[in-house]
């Protein structure tokens, strides 16, 4: 409890530090591409133009999921996808990649994964605009569900800090962790329901998908923009998802307030 204390302590002090720095990376990411940050929604719009030909042009010839069209179905998921994907790649490698710049100064290395959030956190805001105004004119207005967005966006913030707070780590001891990490992503993208319905599956693989935490999040933006059905819907895959979510947060802490003095051994 005591080392969870004293990493948020360290976030929430540093906090202006962690938005500059976020610019930085934002700027710097793209700084040598004549497109610039355009790239930050060109290669999403992208992806979502294919999945949408393969999955809902191809494979489903035009059907509708639970009586939505696919691509509105398809975006709604798929945009937390982009935000959770790249900000657990990133952040489970943010202090390998920059502690031997840190090592040698005052510097609180537990916010780097913050950084690689708040960097991905600007993208997504962006993206979810554009995706309310695709809603829109797909006839798909605001209802009073909307109000419980923040707090699917919390979930999602937190469970991406404790996991990237568990997996820089580890990655950072064990660097075969972040060549299976990076695999393991490809698989749960496939088996998370962001381009398939759950319902599709036989029952028995219901509690199988539910097990996967980034479910609860995929899940709760559908029921928010297209279901309307509340956040405490379902009791039992709620406490499932904070319970896995501050159980890797407290491990996650533990572990980095144990290593971080070694961190610079492990390079």
């Amino acid at each position: 409890m005591i080392s969870v204390l004293q990493i948020i302590k360290e976030q929430l002090v540093n906090i202006h530090l962690i938005f500059r720095l976020s610019v930085y990376e934002i700027r710097g990411k793209y700084l040598m591409h004549y497109l610039g940050v355009v790239w930050q929604f060109l290669n999403p719009a992208i992806q979502i133009s294919v999945y949408w030909l393969i999955f809902g042009v191809g494979i489903r010839s035009g059907g509708e999921v639970n009586g939505f069209p696919f691509f509105t179905f398809l975006i709604v998921g798929i945009i937390p996808w982009f935000f959770i994907n790249p900000t657990i790649n990133q952040g489970s490698n943010s202090v390998y990649k920059q502690v031997r710049l840190v090592s040698k100064m005052k510097f609180p290395i537990s916010i780097l994964p913050s950084v690689s959030i708040v960097s991905n956190l600007f993208n997504f805001i962006v993206m979810t605009l554009i995706m309310a105004v695709i809603l829109h004119f797909k006839g798909i207005e605001p209802s009073i569900y909307l109000i419980q967005y923040p707090y699917y966006v919390f979930c999602m913030i937190v469970f991406l800090y404790a996991t990237t707070l568990l997996f820089s780590t580890i990655s950072t001891i064990v660097r075969d962790f972040q060549s299976l990490l990076q695999s393991t992503l490809r698989i749960l993208f496939y088996l998370s329901p962001i381009l398939w319905d759950i319902k599709m599956m036989p029952a028995f693989f219901d509690p199988i998908v539910k097990l996967n935490p980034i479910y609860y999040i995929i899940d709760g933006f559908r029921n928010t923009f297209l279901y309307q059905k509340w956040f405490f819907a379902d009791l039992n895959i709620m406490f499932y998802f904070w319970v896995v979510t501050l159980l890797m947060l407290f491990v996650g802490a533990a572990l980095h307030m144990k290593f971080r003095k070694k961190f610079i051994d492990y390079l």
